[in-house]
């Protein structure tokens, strides 16, 4: 079970190039098995080129390396602290892709304009508070995983309908149940971020989408009245 988990984590991180959410080694992805409470991901600062699945860091909820000859991404603590407070997901995916990144290096919410946008969050995307200085000097990883869970906690945001978020002058982490879906989801918000880019340039005054049209939208691809797809009877 253990060697399909890097096996999962180690296809999530080399999808992220391919999808052109990467630049030189910026970003990572995790992958959990919730039984074993032990998540998987990309060692620190190695080319996606040169990985390989046996490179995949095991790492325990408690921050222990269990498996690995290599030194894990340096956001490991950020992963575990989000594993930790949102018991619900299976794969975190933090990227520096450049649309998004514009927005969290703002400050700035991306607005939920489009029904695009709506296929895959409940509004806008949320932005959190910036790091203090204190937070910045100590425990930097962990304490950006804290913010974002402060900021949905504040605002009693559903990871499953805000499935990312934009970490004040850094950058997004998106997640979702397994870590495929995850990088799906990384996809998306970069997608959203350059068209509400385009759309503002095009419309400065813009107005959010209707309540209305955003709920039909994200309800027909989430929960329990998703008409989205295939059935799985049969």
């Amino acid at each position: 079970m253990l060697t399909e988990l890097k096996r999962e984590a180690y296809e999530a991180n080399v999808a992220l190039p391919k999808h052109g959410l990467i630049n030189l080694t910026f970003g990572n992805a995790s992958a959990i098995d919730r039984t074993r409470g032990i998540f998987a991901i990309k060692p620190s600062g190695v080319d996606y080129t040169d990985l390989t699945p046996k490179d995949m860091v095991l790492v325990d909820l408690d921050g222990n390396i269990v498996e690995g000859k290599l030194r894990p991404s340096s956001d490991t603590p950020t992963h575990r602290r989000l594993f930790l407070a949102f018991a619900d997901i299976g794969g975190v995916v933090h990227t520096h892709s450049s649309q998004a990144t514009a927005f969290a290096q703002a400050g700035r919410p991306i607005p939920v304009f489009g029904t695009t946008h709506a296929d895959y969050f409940f509004g806008d995307v949320p932005v959190t508070r910036k790091l203090t200085a204190r937070e910045i000097a100590t425990a930097y990883e962990w304490e950006t995983g804290n913010v974002i869970v402060e900021r949905f906690a504040r605002d009693r945001l559903a990871p499953a309908d805000f499935p990312g978020v934009l970490v004040n002058r850094h950058a997004p982490f998106t997640w979702a149940q397994t870590v495929g879906t995850a990088v799906e989801v990384a996809v998306a918000l970069e997608c959203c971020a350059h068209m509400a880019l385009m759309s503002l340039a095009l419309a400065p005054k813009l107005t959010r989408i209707e309540s209305a049209l955003l709920a039909r939208h994200f309800r027909r691809k989430h929960g329990p009245a998703a008409t989205y797809g295939q059935s799985r009877r049969g």
